[in-house]
């Protein structure tokens, strides 16, 4: 059975589902502020003590931080502790070339402010393009806050294996990768697994639902037609069409569907459990539009997948083309299939 929390660094412990903050950035529609702190909580009380959000992500910091107060005021200050709380730095692809240390300590300064706390449980970095080589110099940066107090852990998000390794070489303690891990998509799987087993480094992981396609909601129907309606659709259905099209995907959803109903839960509670049992995840990362979505959610730490279980979905993976290659190297390729929809200026415009 999955545990319902790890260890990710030294007395460092979080919830192996990380409640997502990506959907109350209000690209999925308006949110209500009241609302939407009183349903982070209600995850906080099914388990989920941990989340997930990033600069980029429009007043999800804030939320997060007004969660963390009415805790501390309602419950004390020892409860309001034990949420942990994991935010990203994501500087634009265009302030790459120019980036400095006042940069990233004013980025961490701003996520402390905004989320109420004086040091950041984990900040995880991203970089958009590998031929500026100003990253290693960044996160040198980040882990001299780490030195400082500012930061307890550094981690990153979606950089390959080779600079994985090079980032590791030059001595900075990454205790995690934020990366996409699914039934659909093993590219952690690939050659960044091995790396990471043998320096202690946890993935975190994202898309395990793939935006809502590995879900009741789509089985037995009819392939979309693109465009879809929103961006994040479109990013999976690419997936979708990598792993081996339509007519296997639904094989597939068809194998957790059977899987699901032996353990009295959907499809994408079987997805994400699966995600969880795989070598160096340490979480998954998955929204909520609700409070009763969020305490589904809770259950994916309940679930103790057979061998049977994983055979039957082993046989369908095995039947799969891809997606191929290294973890989002498919995403880097901006004239690409997978790159061209991608927003590399994300804070641009942004206070």
């Amino acid at each position: 059975m999955n545990a319902k929390t790890f260890e990710l660094s030294p007395g460092y412990q979080i919830s192996r589902v990380i409640r997502g903050g990506w959907q109350l950035a209000g690209g999925h529609g308006a949110i209500d502020r009241e609302q939407a702190v009183t349903d982070l909580i209600a995850a906080f009380d099914a388990g989920i003590i941990t989340y997930d959000c990033a600069d980029i992500y429009t007043g999800v910091e804030e939320l997060i931080g007004a969660a963390r107060l009415r805790l501390a005021k309602e419950r004390g200050l020892d409860v309001a502790a034990k949420m942990k709380v994991h935010t990203k730095l994501v500087p634009d692809l265009e302030v790459l070339s120019r980036i400095s240390r006042d940069y990233i300590r004013g980025i961490v300064e701003q996520s402390l402010r905004r989320l109420k706390t004086e040091r950041l449980d984990l900040m995880q970095f991203h970089w958009w393009d590998y031929d500026l080589p100003g990253y290693l110099d960044a996160l040198g940066w980040l882990d001299e806050m780490r030195r400082e107090g500012k930061v307890r852990n550094v981690g990153t998000t979606n950089f390959d294996t080779p600079h994985i390794a090079e980032i590791l070489k030059a001595g900075i303690p990454l205790v995690s990768q934020q990366l996409q891990y699914s039934v659909l998509d093993q590219r952690p799987a690939n050659s960044l697994a091995a790396l990471a087993a043998g320096n202690d480094l946890r993935f975190l992981c994202y898309g395990s639902v793939a935006g809502g396609f590995l879900s009741d909601r789509w089985l037995g129907q009819p392939e979309p037609e693109m465009p879809l309606e929103n961006r994040s659709l479109i990013k999976y259905k690419l997936i979708i069409d990598d792993f081996g099209g339509w007519e296997l995907f639904q094989l597939l959803l068809r194998t957790l569907k059977t899987v699901g109903d032996r353990h009295g839960v959907d499809i994408a509670t079987i997805a994400s459990a699966w995600v969880l049992e795989q070598a160096q995840v340490a979480a998954v990362i998955v929204g909520a539009r609700n409070q009763a979505h969020a305490l589904a959610n809770a259950k994916i730490m309940d679930i103790a997948l057979t061998a049977e279980d994983r055979s039957r979905v082993a046989a369908i993976i095995g039947q799969s083309n891809g997606p191929l290659g290294d973890v989002y190297t498919l995403e880097r390729d901006r004239t690409g299939r997978h790159g061209s929809i991608m927003h590399y200026n994300l804070n641009a415009g942004k206070k």
